[in-house]
Order: structure tokens, then sequence, then C-alpha cells
């Protein structure tokens, strides 16, 4: 079946979102298909993580609409969004776990606030949670007890407390050494494959976002330029640079955005706003690029 006779599971029309003085998102279009894995990046400031927060309720757009689930969730109140959000679960940058209580304790706090199951089947849940991320046996410990890694598994196990038909991840691999970072990588593919979760990753990580994207969404100041396929951003950011020199300014902002080259469309525009002579008292051109590291993983 075609993405056109599909429906989507999340729907954003044309959001506008305001901060003050300041738009931050200027008319953002956006589907996510049931199972698919949709990866938001875009540099500091793209506007990446408001959407993010838009998409979830926790901001309401100035303009446009969200639909989960086929529902426009700018229009419900506060009990009907509730009701929405038991159905998609949010792995945020830090976990976000509570100090105080245990591992276990923590991916408990869900199905004890939400539903009227008894202690019995909570506790067979949360062993079934923990063990789809590998930290059965250290149900009993503290956040301060495990590493970081861990933090970021238990709370996709919280995360999945509900049995969620919609994941949101924010920076899943933030502050992670890159082992741990391609464990977290195979565990939404995993999650993806075995429970049919559908999931939204908002990264700036590129070898991440290579490895788990379906399809890729890039923002730019506020802006959607491109949503493809992850082919068609594998074929832009691989092309040969004489052939990459051809292509109009948008496309190469976003091959030097994937590669993390040091010159490019991005690089120029820091130039245009005197961003050296502000920082360094010095004219841009005096400002040594190193360059880029090639990324590790494919």
């Amino acid at each position: 079946m075609s993405e056109d006779e599909r429906q989507p599971i999340i729907r954003c029309k044309g959001i506008v979102k305001r901060f003050g003085d300041q738009t931050v998102l200027q008319g953002v279009n956006l589907d996510v298909y049931p199972g698919e894995t949709m990866v938001i990046m875009g540099g500091s400031g793209s506007g990446k993580s408001t959407l993010l927060r838009t998409m979830i309720g926790s901001h309401k757009p100035d303009e446009g609409s969200i639909e989960l689930f086929g529902q426009n969730i700018c229009e419900l109140n506060e009990e009907d969004l509730n009701d929405v959000r038991k159905k998609f679960g949010i792995l945020f940058q830090s976990g976000a776990l509570y100090n105080s209580m245990t591992i276990a304790e923590n991916v408990a706090l869900p199905l004890r606030e939400h539903t009227e199951l008894d202690d019995e089947i909570i506790d067979i849940q949360v062993k079934i949670k923990l063990e789809l991320v590998g930290l059965r046996e250290d149900a009993d410990k503290f956040p301060a007890q495990i590493s970081g890694g861990m933090k970021k598994r238990a709370g996709l196990a919280r995360a999945l407390a509900l049995d969620p038909k919609i994941l949101f991840y924010d920076e899943p691999s933030a502050g992670l050494d890159p082992v741990t970072s391609a464990q977290i990588d195979q565990l939404i593919i995993a999650l993806s494959h075995q429970l049919g979760v559908t999931s939204v990753v908002v990264t700036h990580e590129m070898d991440s976002a290579f490895t788990i994207a379906d399809r890729m969404a890039m923002l730019d100041r506020g802006k959607m330029l491109y949503l493809d396929e992850r082919s068609w951003y594998e074929r832009l950011r691989d092309m040969p640079a004489d052939e990459a020199k051809k292509m109009e300014s948008n496309e190469r902002l976003v091959r030097q955005f994937l590669r993390g080259d040091a010159e490019g469309p991005l690089a120029s525009r820091r130039d245009e706003s005197a961003y050296g002579a502000d920082l360094f008292g010095m004219t841009p051109d005096r400002v040594t690029r190193t360059p880029s590291v090639q990324p590790t993983r494919g």
C-alpha cells in the first residue's frame, strides 16, 4: 500500500509556533505513517525540539493543527489530551527518571497512575518491559547507581509501560559513548520490528540517524527543507564533490550538515553574520576551520 493510500498516525499541517517576537516554526507540514521510524534533524535552533514538543501537546501551535490517531489534539481539553497521551511514550534526553525510585518503581509508575491493574500484574509488566531493554536484573537499583546508557534504557522501558503505539525520542544518543549509542539504535530498530511501534526521533547525530531512519526530515530556521526516504539523503551525503557543486543551495546545505563539513552554505551563513569578528575580534576569513571527521557507522 502506498503512502497516499495509508492514513498517517501523525499529521502536522502548517504548524507555526512563536515565542514572543521570534517565530520558531514557520508552516511545517509532516506526515508520519504507522510502523515507520521518522528522524527529524537540523542544527541548533532549527526548531526540531519545538516541533517535537508541539507534537506531544506540550506546546500549542499558534497556527495549524496536529493530528494524532486521527484527532486534532489542538482542539482537545486537558482531560481528553491526557487520554491521547496514554497512547504514546516519550524518551526524554536525560531519561527523566525519579531519583528516589528504583528502576522498577520508575517503570511501574505509569501503570499505577493510569491503570487499575493489580500489583502482581504490574510487577509482571515491569519485568517484561525491563527485559525488552536488558535491565531486568537491575530492577532494584536507583538511577544514581547506573550509567547514562542504562538510564536511557530505563527511560525507554518506562515509555513502553502502557504499550504505546508511538514512541517519541528526544536526542536518544546525546551524551553517550559510541558503543552505547549503537546499542540504543539497535534497541529502537528492534522495538519497531518486534512491536510495530511508530517512532519519531529528534537527533543531530548522523551515525544514529542513518542507522535507524526509514524517512528523514530536515529543518532549517523553522522551515521544512526536505522530507524524503533515507536513501535520498544517503545519495546526497555520498555524492562526489564535483557533482555536489552543481546542486542548488538548499541541497548543498543539507549535504554539509549530513557530512559535518567545515565548508559550505552553513559556514558561509555564519560568516555573513560576522560571527568570527564578534567572537575573536578578527575578520571571518582569518578563522581557520579544521577538516570534518568521517562517519564511522553507515
